[in-house]
């Protein structure tokens, strides 16, 4: 049931069951990350490999040492800028957390998410919450309770509505080798604010078979439908022989008689609100009548990046 009753989804919790929470960056599949039955549930209903290692939320700054056996200063003065908010930390963990978790290796990727809701329940626990995205494993994200209702209608006690996500874009995963701030996965928090704080950082965002954090797989936040990125629009529907064909731009109407539906997700420019409505405009698409998806490349700067790199992952063809 959709709720805003953070009393029912606790008992929920408390009994090992799973339940959805909202997120500022997407809704999450949460349960008890001291509970492997609870995170075994999670991998079976969302079809995801236990390969691929999940996020653990917390409640404040100083839980983290609950979670986390070390704690470079590094990370310290990441959390201290940028929780809560959508910055991802991966450290060494404590014996406690599960090898479940990360996928078994000795570092736990931990978060402090934004949302009023998400962090009431949280100080209502007394354990940690792991919560990977709502849906189907490599499909699109979901941003709203209605995406996860049509992703797992009948297979959830609780789906706590905490309205749109604000952001609607992953976290940023940082991690620490020797020390030093390595970026394993572009998010909402781009590269040049972590840089401001920390100086210079690595990029190791490429695909893995063993990926050190979540949403490094080639394949990923994708749609059901043959989908395209391409950084002229019109050109690539003269080129290619596409017909009802639906649209997502950043900032510009396309004319092109091939176009069926269109949606233009910033008319003013702005990448952030582009990036809060992506999987919104994913999700209409994929259960629309059109009968492929074309997207168009964002400015390669900043939150683009994020964009570009999700796209990138969510695409069958790239031009």
């Amino acid at each position: 049931m959709i709720t805003t009753n953070i009393d029912k989804a606790g008992d929920v919790l408390n009994q090992g069951k799973l339940v959805v929470i909202p997120t500022e960056t997407v809704y999450g599949l949460a349960g008890n990350a001291f509970d492997e039955n609870a995170i075994n549930a999670i991998f079976s209903l969302k079809n995801r490999p236990k390969s691929n290692p999940l996020i653990v939320h917390i409640k404040s700054l100083e839980y983290l040492e609950k979670v986390a056996s070390h704690i470079p200063e590094k990370a310290k003065l990441l959390a201290a800028k940028f929780w809560p908010g959508p910055l991802t930390l991966v450290l060494s963990k404590k014996p406690e957390i599960s090898d479940l978790i990360t996928a078994g290796k000795d570092t736990v990727a931990v978060r402090m998410p934004n949302h009023d809701l998400t962090l009431s329940l949280l100080n209502k626990l007394d354990f940690p919450l792991v919560a990977p995205s709502a849906n189907p494993f490599g499909s699109i994200s979901p941003t709203c309770a209605a995406h996860v209702m049509h992703y797992f209608e009948n297979e959830l006690e609780v789906v706590l509505d905490g309205g749109d996500c604000t952001i609607g874009i992953e976290s940023t995963i940082v991690g620490f080798e020797e020390e030093e701030v390595v970026v394993y996965r572009l998010g909402t928090l781009p590269l040049e604010e972590i840089e401001a704080i920390v100086g210079s950082v690595t990029l190791k965002n490429s695909t893995s078979v063993n990926p050190q954090a979540p949403g490094m797989q080639e394949r990923h936040y994708a749609p059901n439908k043959q989908s395209y990125l391409t950084e002229n629009v019109d050109q690539f529907l003269m080129l290619n022989s596409l017909d009802n064909v639906g649209v997502i731009s950043f900032q510009s109407e396309i004319l092109s008689p091939r176009i069926s539906q269109q949606i233009v997700l910033s008319s003013k420019g702005d990448l952030k609100e582009a990036s809060r409505n992506l999987y919104k405009a994913m999700h209409q698409f994929d259960l629309s009548s059109v009968d492929c998806i074309v997207f168009e490349t964002f400015p390669k700067v900043g939150l683009g990046l994020t964009i570009n790199d999700k796209l990138k992952r969510a695409t069958t063809q790239k031009q």
